[in-house]
């Protein structure tokens, strides 16, 4: 049995530990969040002591790893002190919004044999990671193109935009690690990105997009196209196409069946698809947690690893060079 402790009890943190809780392998033991109410409510309600300080959280001796899903400001201060502990952590994304303080936590651990995932969970999405997978088989021959959707139902509030670092940084971040995800070793090293606001105001307020698209390149000359709006009037939208040589393969919508109707007034209609992250990726973040429990269990390397955060943030900076200076730009991951 892995013993957790938890550092967040907001909204995602909420979610994680009710899949600790339901893990065959898993217990919570410690909740922590600077909001007591919240730290309590997730504590009474998966059976969990409040601990007094993330410190104490983390050193508990009872305590075997380390689940991250508090502010984003936070996650380097809570991944050094768990590492220092020696106690593996999954630690939701971003590492931080901040490339320079990313790379300061990158020396401090240096050297370190510690654990890290970082929550990319699409990764773990089946039908995403099948797409992944039936290239790394061979199955669509060459790989030429990645087209990935990602729209979100409806925009957030002005408090959430203020906060979340950019539509880049904060959205696109996932489709960024997903595009190098399905790549594998080939890497990304181009991006034109493109983005505006056209339809809301808190989005204009807060001097952010909800709606882009970007361009990306690979070395071998694979081709990515990410579209993203943070408005579809039909739920969460999520599609993955991979395109190749030998035809293509698409990681379509999610529905809660796959009933289909045929009437006098629809032909083929379908369920709504998921309107919500949590709803649309509740296995993915199952499978995330599991993997993660694997990890400790066999003491095998992250298939999520710090590097694949700091990466994803670059993407994400270059994003904006490329946006503000309305360029092409020259990705460097070093």
């Amino acid at each position: 049995m892995i013993n957790f402790t938890l550092l967040g009890a907001g909204r995602i943190g909420k979610m994680h530990a009710k899949i600790i809780s339901g893990h065959p392998e898993a217990n919570l033991v410690n909740v922590y969040d600077v909001n007591t109410e919240f730290a309590s409510q997730v504590a009474n309600d998966n059976d969990a002591n409040i601990a007094k300080s993330p410190i104490d959280a983390i050193n508990d001796e009872n305590v075997d790893a380390v689940l991250i899903a508090s502010a984003t400001p936070t996650h380097i201060e809570y991944l050094v002190m768990s590492t220092d502990a020696n106690k593996p952590v999954l630690c939701e994304k971003p590492i931080d919004l901040d490339i320079d303080k990313v790379n300061e936590c990158r020396n401090k651990i240096a050297g370190s044999s510690n654990l890290i995932q970082i929550g990319f969970n699409r990764r773990f999405d089946k039908s995403h990671a099948s797409l992944q997978q039936a290239y790394v088989n061979g199955e669509i021959g060459d790989l030429e193109k990645i087209i990935i959707t990602s729209r979100d139902p409806s925009p957030p509030d002005l408090d959430y935009l203020n906060a979340a670092g950019g539509f880049f940084r904060d959205t696109t971040i996932h489709d960024f690690d997903l595009s190098r995800f399905i790549l594998g070793d080939d890497p990304i090293i181009e991006i034109s990105a493109f983005g505006d606001n056209l339809f809301d105001e808190n989005v204009k307020i807060a001097n952010d997009f909800d709606t882009a698209m970007f361009i990306l390149k690979s070395k071998a000359g694979v081709l990515i196209n990410i579209n993203n709006s943070r408005r579809a009037v039909y739920g969460y939208d999520q599609r993955v196409e991979i395109f190749g040589s030998k035809g293509m393969m698409i990681s379509g919508n999610q529905t809660p069946t796959s009933i289909r109707k045929y009437t006098d007034s629809h032909t083929s209609s379908k369920e709504p698809i998921y309107n919500f992250f949590i709803e649309r990726y509740e296995q993915a973040y199952k499978d995330q947690l599991n993997e993660f429990i694997l990890s400790i269990k066999s003491n095998s390397k992250s298939k999520v690893t710090f590097e694949d955060g700091r990466n994803a943030l670059i993407l994400a900076n270059a994003a904006y060079e490329s946006h503000n200076n309305k360029k092409v730009v020259s990705i460097d991951f070093k």
